[in-house]
């Protein structure tokens, strides 16, 4: 795991944030960008020619997207039978807006975490003070 300073001290780019808030891969980020520049919805096999990985390795990595809320899966449905599904990238305001919201969660976290690290450590240094007194 990347700690904070880590993170903070790297260059990021816009695809950074699938690793930072949901620890999507490298082939993840290489999935999302495949439909995200796509004219259209595309097939597991369409992003799979595109990134030159084989088809069961794109639907698991197109999964983590789904569930990350970063992909929409669309079903078509064939005239005379049978359907297959086409994926596209959630729209960037709603993925924007959800990093936004889970950013503000984690600030909200932190902040009392921080101060009763302060609190706990302020008393032992209080502590020490006073039994060297």
């Amino acid at each position: 795991m990347t700690s904070m300073v880590e993170q903070l001290q790297r260059d990021m780019g816009c695809e950074s944030l699938l690793e930072c808030f949901h620890g999507l891969s490298q082939l993840d980020e290489d999935c999302f960008e495949v439909l995200t520049e796509a004219p259209g919805p595309l097939t597991i096999d369409e992003v799979a020619a595109a990134v030159d990985r084989e088809r069961s390795t794109i639907y698991r990595s197109v999964q983590r997207l789904r569930t990350a809320g970063f992909v929409q899966k669309t079903q078509i449905n064939h005239d005379n039978g049978g359907y297959y599904h086409v994926y596209s990238p959630t729209e960037p305001s709603k993925i924007s807006g959800e990093l936004q919201r889970m950013l503000n969660d984690w600030y909200a976290k932190m902040g009392p975490l921080i101060a009763e690290f302060e609190k706990k450590y302020e008393q032992s240094e209080t502590s020490v003070t006073q039994s060297e007194s």
